[in-house]
């Protein structure tokens, strides 16, 4: 895990740095899995966001809080009657572990001065959040646990607080780094260097022990010579004093693509040119630019996932049922043979008597080569004639029909993917709002009351500056990309849009100049951000002037024509939006 015991120590340090004496002002709790504490410090407010989520569970300061629930949970109601106005007095942290408790002083029902501890712990899936009064009984808990989930540990109100197991691993504080060398080498041979660390030291993570590895320059136990040993005891000392005088320097690792993999509290070298580095002033400027973006994703993912359900049952619904017209379609395609022996009966109608379940008679479509005909014992020979010919009118108008049919399923099919994709790029609770409206007026989602609709305040699209100064307009969902492309745009700015791919309609405002390459291709870069393609490479992006655009009549919301563009291949990079 990236958020180690160690790290959690300097990030102590920071709280207490900046936020010792702070009072309570408000609580909130975005979802069910973080808490944010609003406190007012010496220094001006700061915001205290704490996760529990299992893949970035974290304690950190943040200028990037989430939107807030209209009505607040019921913990999120209890720690603002318990913590309201209470006084952040200090910050502790159990040896090198993965738990921090925020002690604080606040005032009863009654006027009179208590001790309350919120205990933040950091294990993964098992991350949580418990309020503990002065008595170490748990008040509540973000998740509480109770006999069906655990047997060893139950976290309930009214109970007494107990810390998690101890692991058997050494505090690299507590002990000498002898002892950790030793207990390093005891474990089996084939075991590799990093692993036998990871086992033997406690509050580090994966990447702390690679860099140990790394700097030792052996990689399994087996390798292990007198010297190694030494250098080993040298590395790890040379740790210990480190975080013990309070050094550090927060570090980010990011892959070539832009996108960051890991973090840790000192500098990293085991990559060499392989990753970039990027170093922060703070732990919270770091773990904000670290999970933001993540969590954002995730916290709307739950949000949306009602409509993302409704559009994933949609779009099965809709292939299903091409994929049965389509069948149906290859079924007609036999109606000229159904003619034919319609024409055939024909010319033979004074062979045929009534009961005959076939005929033979001579092709003059295939040089007068015999073919059998089939034909209906009950009934007369005109009438067999004649439902030859009916069946052939069915199976054409069928094609006919198939044919719309089909083309209207696959524009329905290719309107939901846009809907889903906005969905995955909404930002906030206006943005699934405004979706959520949409739908509601295509007929997809039951109609939202008349006040509700009023209060929905539509928001603007996304705005970007070239780096040579044009503006670059982007649409949110697919009501904001025709407003967007139809009546804000002028004829000669330039609309962009990726090729056959779900995504935003992209406008770059001219402003009565010549539009220039450098803009295109940034334009065209966060077209493909913005677009199911975000993860690719070499993202097609078409472009053309907004007066070669334009909507067919009773088209979805979205749905536009173009002629006359140009294609041009692009990279998306998160860091293009910055």
């Amino acid at each position: 895990m990236a958020f180690d015991g160690v790290m959690l120590h300097y990030v102590k340090e920071e709280i207490k740095n900046l936020a010792i004496d702070a009072r309570v002002s408000q609580v909130h709790q975005p979802n069910r899995d973080e808490l944010v504490l609003a406190l007012r410090t010496k220094n001006g407010n700061k915001k205290l966001l704490i996760s529990s989520r299992a893949n970035s569970p974290r304690v950190c300061f943040t200028e990037q809080a989430p939107e807030n629930p209209a009505t607040p949970p019921m913990l999120c109601m209890l720690l603002r009657k318990r913590l309201g106005g209470a006084k952040l007095v200090d910050v502790r942290q159990p040896s090198l572990e993965r738990i921090l408790f925020l002690d604080f002083i606040a005032t009863n029902e009654l006027g009179d001065r208590v001790k309350l501890s919120l205990c933040i712990e950091i294990m993964g899936k098992y991350s949580n959040i418990i309020l503990i009064d002065s008595e170490q009984n748990i008040v509540d808990a973000l998740k509480r646990v109770d006999f069906t989930m655990s047997t060893q540990r139950l976290v309930l109100p009214n109970i007494k607080y107990e810390l998690p197991p101890q692991q058997d691993k050494l505090c690299i504080l507590d002990c000498e780094s002898r002892d950790i060398a030793d207990r390093v080498v005891k474990t089996p041979s084939e075991m590799k260097l990093s692993k036998a660390l990871l086992s033997a030291m406690q509050g580090v993570s994966p990447i702390v022990t690679r860099e140990l590895e790394y700097k030792v320059g052996v990689e399994s136990n087996r390798e292990l010579t007198v010297i190694d040993k030494l250098k080993l005891v040298d590395r790890i000392e040379k740790l210990k004093q480190y975080i013990l005088s309070g050094e550090c320097k927060p570090t980010m690792l990011i892959k070539s693509d832009g996108k960051p993999f890991d973090i840790c509290f000192t500098d990293i070298n085991q990559y060499g040119e392989m990753a970039e580095k990027r170093h922060f002033d703070s732990f919270s400027e770091m773990l904000d630019s670290f999970y933001f973006e993540r969590d954002r994703v995730e916290r709307m993912k739950v949000k949306a996932q009602d409509l993302l359900r409704l559009c994933s049952n949609i779009s099965d619904k809709l292939n299903r049922k091409i994929a049965v017209q389509q069948k149906e379609l290859a079924d007609s395609k036999n109606r000229d043979e159904l003619r034919k022996c319609g024409d055939l009966l024909q010319a033979n109608i004074y062979r045929m008597v009534r009961g005959q379940s076939f005929i033979e008679v001579d092709d003059y479509y295939n040089n007068n080569e015999k073919i059998k005909i089939k034909l209906s014992p009950t009934l007369s020979p005109s009438q067999n004639v004649q439902k030859y010919y009916k069946d052939y009118r069915r199976a054409k108008t069928r094609e006919e029909m198939l044919t719309v049919q089909i083309e209207k399923a696959k524009q329905e099919l290719e309107y939901i993917s846009t809907v889903q994709e906005s969905l995955t790029r909404a930002e906030n609770e206006r943005e699934l709002s405004e979706i959520r409206r949409e739908l509601s007026e295509q007929g997809y989602v039951r109609s939202q009351s008349r006040d509700n609709r009023k209060q929905i305040k539509l928001l603007p699209p996304k705005e970007y500056k070239s780096s040579d100064g044009f503006t670059i307009l982007i649409g949110r969902n697919n009501k904001q990309n025709d407003k967007l492309t139809l009546k804000t745009a002028g004829n000669y700015d330039m609309w962009l849009h990726t090729k056959n791919i779900p995504g935003s309609h992209v406008i770059i405002i001219s402003d009565r100049r010549e539009i220039t390459e450098t803009a295109i291709l940034e334009a065209a870069s966060l077209a493909a951000y913005n677009s199911k393609a975000r993860e690719s490479s070499q993202v097609p992006v078409d472009y053309t002037y907004v007066r070669n655009v334009s909507k067919p009549n009773g088209s979805k919301p979205g749905m536009v024509i173009y002629v006359k563009n140009k294609t041009v291949y692009v990279t998306p990079k998160a860091d293009i939006t910055k």
